[in-house]
């Protein structure tokens, strides 16, 4: 496991394409406040709200953990959230941030930050559930220090695909394979949620290091939230029909151009460490349906 990975780790071509992304994604980026769009969902006083809602800290104790929600539902949308993850010693701990539909066979889009040991890299662990369908787990050690500043982390969730970005950088894409027989997450509306919670059953080193309670409280610092999406409201859509939607929202029919897709290519490369794609050992009986045709394509 690598102690340090250098911020300047991306040639410069690279961090053109990141900029050329981020100048077209701010056209049509809508600032939040936490007042207008979230509620706090549980830990009591460990959700403050700061700079007149333009701030949000989660703290987490041995008692609870802490966490909010939009009050909008989504169906389609970019969202964008600056986070500063817990500093020092964070193993066991958990920070999120989520897209998640209600019901026993929900639509979820995932981004949870695993904690670690002082000088050990943080690891995003990214999933995507369509219908009740999980396991499509992909890991990356973030080649920066998430603790020192705040970072931009995003989800595109279109008709075409989901993807995540780190600082406008995309580093995963679950496309829109439903026509071949794989679940996508087109018709049921989700909320956006982030919490701070204790997993230190299985956060860190799959368990073996545990929660340092002495360092408690833990907090996560949450700002710059943006969203732009189509908003779900009395059982209906806000966005016009898909072709009105798309010369409406750019996001909305957005895909990765070449570049996107090499420098994507160029991320899970240097910084992947787990892709459920390539874990012949856990599907025994086969590689999921979307691993098969990825591969093909």
């Amino acid at each position: 496991m690598p102690t340090s990975i250098s911020s300047n780790s991306f040639p410069r071509t690279t961090m053109l394409v990141v900029c050329a992304i981020l100048i077209g994604s701010s056209v049509v980026a809508l600032a939040g406040n936490f007042y207008q769009d979230f509620d706090v969902t549980f830990g009591d006083g460990r959700v403050k709200v700061l700079d007149n809602g333009q701030l949000v800290t989660l703290s987490l104790d041995k008692a609870s953990g802490s966490g909010f929600k939009s009050k909008n539902q989504y169906l389609y949308g970019k969202f964008d959230m600056q986070i500063k993850l817990v500093p020092g010693n964070s193993a066991g701990t958990v920070t999120t941030l989520y897209l998640h539909s209600d019901g026993s066979t929900w639509d979820e889009i995932d981004l949870e930050f695993l904690g670690n040991l002082s000088g050990d890299p943080y690891i995003l662990h990214t999933n995507l559930y369509s219908q009740g369908k999980g396991n499509r787990e992909q890991q990356f050690y973030l080649w920066f220090d998430p603790t020192a500043d705040f970072h931009t982390y995003s989800v595109l969730w279109n008709p075409l695909h989901v993807v995540y970005f780190v600082d406008g950088i995309p580093i995963r894409e679950f496309k829109n394979l439903d026509a071949a027989g794989v679940p996508y997450p087109k018709s049921q509306p989700m909320t956006l949620y982030s919490t701070l919670w204790d997993a230190e059953d299985w956060a860190t080193r799959g368990g073996l290091v545990k929660t340092d309670w002495s360092q408690a409280p833990f907090t996560a610092s949450f700002s710059g939230f943006n969203a732009s999406a189509c908003v779900w409201s009395n059982g209906a859509s806000t966005c016009p029909s898909s072709s009105a939607a798309s010369a409406k929202y750019p996001w909305f029919s957005q895909q990765l151009d070449a570049a996107s897709l090499q420098t994507m290519k160029s991320v899970q490369q240097k910084y992947m460490i787990y892709d459920y794609c390539k874990d012949t050992k856990r599907f025994p009986q086969g590689l999921p349906l979307e691993c098969t045709l990825k591969t093909k394509s």
